[in-house]
C-alpha cells in the first residue's frame, strides 16, 4: 500500500512538474547568467554585422525574384518599374520586425534569436516551437540556396564549354539533382527515369546533388574554425556579388531608355502589391544578424546597427538595381529567371553576363554561409537549455565555436539537399519567415507589459503600433501562402505538430528522470 500512495505521488510529482514547465520563463538575467558561462568569442563589430547581413540577405532574391515582380505570376499582375514602390512597402513590412530584434538583442545580446525572446516572454513550451520553426527556416532555407548555386555553377560551367571537358560541362542529371527534380528533368527531356537513374543494389534509386553537398562540406569547414573566419569568408563574398551588382548598375545606367518606364505601373495597386508580396522573400535572412549576438562586441551598441544597417543598405541596392533593369528592358521581354544577366546579354555585353552569373553564385554561396552560422547557434542555444543532449553545448576549445552543432547541422542540410524538391523547400523557408517575424513583434508588446522598467539600450518607437503593423503585414502575407500554395501549406503545419510531440515525449522523459533521482 505504501508502495502504491509513493507511486501515486510521484506520478502527480510528475504531471505536476511536467505541465508547470510548460510556462515557465527565464528572465533576460538567468539567460545572460547561462550565457557568461560559456567562452564564445566576443569579436564582430558593427561592419562584421552588416556584412554578414548583406551575406544572408542578398542572394538568389536579387538574381531572380525582382524580374517575376516586375513580370508578375500572371499577366496583367507584375508591378512594373513600380516595383521600386514594391520594394519600398516590402522594407516596411521587414523594419517592424527588425526594430524589435533590435530591442531584443540589445537587452540580451545572446545566441538563439527569437527562440530564447520566446523562452523570456511565453515560456518553455512556446520557445521549444518557436526554437523548432527556426531549425525549419535556417535548414531547409539552406537547402534551397544550395539547390539554386548547383543550377547557376552548371549554368557557368556551360559558358567555357569550348575548354571544358563535356564530362564536367554536361554530367549525369541524377549527379547534380535531388530524386524529384532528377525524375522531372528525365520527363521533360522524354527518357524514362526508372532507366536514366542508377540504383543500389538494382532496387534503391540514387541520386544525389554533388555539387551541393561539396559546397556545405567545406561551408561546414570554415564554420567550425572560427566566428572570424567565418566572417572574413562572408566579407570576401559579399564584396564580389556587390560589385557584381555594381557593375551591372554603373553599366547598364548608360544603356537606360526612360520610355521603358512607361507605364510606370502596369498592374496598378494589385501589381504593386503582388510585387511586395514577392519582394518580401528577398528580405529573408535579415534576421541572421542576431544569431551572432553571443560573438558580439558591444552588442548593445553594434547589434542594432547591424540590423537596422542591413536593412537599409539592402534596401539601397534592391531599388538602383531594379530602376537599371526597368529601364534597360521593357517589363514584357524581363527574364524572369535570370533578368540581371540577360540584360547585359541584350545589349550585346554576354562576358559581363558571365561575370554578373559568377556574382550570384558568390551571392547565393554567402546565404548559405550565414544560414549555416544560424542553424547551429540555434541548436546550441537549445542545447543549453536542456532541449537537446549535453554534447550540443560543446565549444571547440581552439576556434572558440560550438562544432558538434555545426557538423551536425551541416549534415542535415547535406541530406535535405540530397531529397528535398527545391519548391516545397523554399515555402517551407517563408512560412517559417513569417511566424518569427510576427512572434518577435508579440514579445516586444508582452515584455513592454510585464517588465516595463527594465533597461532597453534601444527602445523600438512607437509602441504598440509598430509591433503591431508587423504583426499584420506578415500575417497577411503567411495566410496569402496558405490560401494559395499547395503541399508546404500542408507540411508547415505538421512540422510544427512533429515539434510539438518530440516535445512532450521527450519532457515527460526528462521529467520522470528527474522524479525517480529525487525519490531515491
Amino acid at each position: 500500500m505504501e508502495n502504491n500512495n509513493s507511486k501515486t505521488i510521484a506520478d502527480n510529482g510528475l504531471n505536476n512538474g511536467f505541465f508547470k514547465n510548460l510556462f515557465k520563463k527565464k528572465t533576460p538575467d538567468e539567460i545572460m547568467e547561462n550565457a557568461n558561462k560559456v567562452n564564445l568569442k566576443r569579436t564582430l563589430n558593427a561592419f562584421d554585422l552588416i556584412m554578414l547581413g548583406i551575406g544572408a540577405v542578398i542572394g538568389s532574391g536579387i538574381f531572380t525574384i525582382v524580374g517575376v515582380a516586375m513580370v508578375g505570376e500572371q499577366s496583367g499582375y507584375g508591378a512594373g518599374p513600380a516595383v521600386i514602390i514594391s520594394m519600398i512597402i516590402a522594407m516596411f513590412a521587414s523594419l517592424f520586425s527588425i526594430l524589435c530584434y533590435s530591442e531584443f538583442t540589445s537587452m540580451v545580446p545572446v545566441a538563439g534569436t527569437t527562440y530564447t525572446y520566446t523562452y523570456v516572454t511565453m515560456g518553455e513550451f512556446m520557445a521549444w516551437i518557436v526554437g523548432w520553426i527556426l531549425m525549419l527556416e535556417y535548414a531547409i532555407g539552406n537547402v534551397t540556396m544550395a539547390s539554386s548555386w548547383t543550377g547557376y555553377f552548371m549554368e557557368l560551367l556551360r559558358g567555357f564549354s569550348h575548354i571544358l571537358p563535356n564530362w564536367l560541362v554536361n554530367p549525369p542529371i541524377w549527379l547534380i539533382n535531388d530524386y524529384r527534380t532528377a525524375i522531372s528533368v528525365y520527363k521533360d527531356m522524354g527518357l524514362d527515369p526508372a532507366v536514366e537513374i542508377p540504383k543500389i543494389f538494382g532496387v534503391l534509386p540514387f541520386c544525389i546533388n554533388l555539387p551541393a553537398v561539396l559546397l556545405l562540406l567545406i561551408i561546414t569547414i570554415i564554420l567550425v574554425q572560427g566566428i572570424k573566419e567565418s566572417t572574413k569568408a562572408a566579407t570576401i563574398l559579399v564584396f564580389i556579388k556587390l560589385a557584381v551588382i555594381f557593375l551591372f548598375i554603373f553599366t547598364g545606367m548608360f544603356y537606360v531608355a526612360p520610355e521603358n518606364w512607361v507605364p510606370f505601373a502596369p498592374g496598378g495597386i494589385k501589381g504593386i502589391l503582388s510585387g511586395a508580396f514577392l519582394i518580401f522573400f528577398a528580405y529573408v535572412g535579415v534576421d541572421a544578424v542576431s544569431s551572432a549576438a553571443e560573438e558580439t562586441k558591444d552588442p548593445q551598441k553594434n547589434l542594432p546597427i547591424g540590423l537596422l544597417g542591413t536593412l537599409i543598405a539592402c534596401t539601397i541596392i534592391y531599388v538602383a538595381t531594379a530602376l537599371v533593369l526597368s529601364g534597360m528592358v521593357a517589363t514584357e521581354n524581363i527574364n524572369t529567371l535570370a533578368p540581371i544577366a540577360a540584360a547585359m546579354n541584350s545589349i550585346g555585353l554576354k562576358k559581363v553576363g558571365g561575370i554578373i552569373a559568377a556574382g550570384a553564385l558568390a551571392g547565393i554561396t554567402s546565404v548559405i554561409l550565414v544560414f549555416q552560422l544560424g542553424t547551429a547557434r540555434i541548436l546550441y542555444a537549445m542545447g543549453r537549455d536542456g532541449f537537446f543532449p549535453k554534447s550540443f553545448q560543446k565549444v571547440h576549445k581552439k576556434h572558440g565555436t560550438p562544432h558538434v552543432v555545426t557538423w551536425l547541422s551541416g549534415i542535415l542540410v547535406i541530406i535535405g539537399a540530397l531529397f528535398m524538391d527545391l519548391n516545397i523547400s523554399a515555402e517551407l523557408c517563408n512560412f517559417g519567415t513569417f511566424t518569427n517575424f510576427m512572434v518577435i513583434c508579440l514579445a516586444v508588446l508582452i515584455l513592454r507589459k510585464t517588465d516595463p522598467s527594465r533597461k532597453r539600450p534601444f527602445k523600438v518607437p512607437f509602441v504598440p503600433l509598430f509591433p503591431i503593423l508587423g504583426i499584420i503585414l506578415c500575417g497577411g502575407i503567411m495566410v496569402h501562402g496558405f490560401m494559395t500554395l499547395g503541399i508546404s501549406a500542408v507540411l508547415f503545419p505538421l512540422w510544427i505538430v512533429l515539434g510539438i510531440i518530440i516535445y512532450f515525449a521527450y519532457g515527460y522523459k526528462k521529467q520522470r528522470k528527474n522524479e525517480i533521482s529525487s525519490e531515491e
